[in-house]
């Protein structure tokens, strides 16, 4: 299923984007697509990790934690007392 997408960006950039496209005998559209799907690829898989580090992947998907830099440094003073 297609579904459109608008995207902003520089006039130049569109510039470069439709030249390529039209030197390739394709469309920008797909051109994005390729380049989407080609660094994709470069992503790790789950299967690319360890069992215990792939188990843990999402584990904080969803929740209510609200952690920053702060909350690290008062955990490491505390844990250092």
């Amino acid at each position: 299923m297609q579904t459109k997408l608008t995207l902003r960006m520089d006039a130049a950039v569109i510039r470069k984007a439709k030249f390529l496209a039209k030197r390739n005998g394709s469309s920008v559209s797909r051109l994005f697509g390729d380049f989407i799907i080609s660094q994709s690829m470069n992503l790790p898989k789950d299967e690319d990790f360890p069992p215990i580090t792939a188990s843990m992947l999402g584990a904080l998907s969803g929740s209510d934690f609200n952690l920053n830099e702060e909350d690290y440094y008062k955990h490491l003073e505390e844990k250092h007392r």
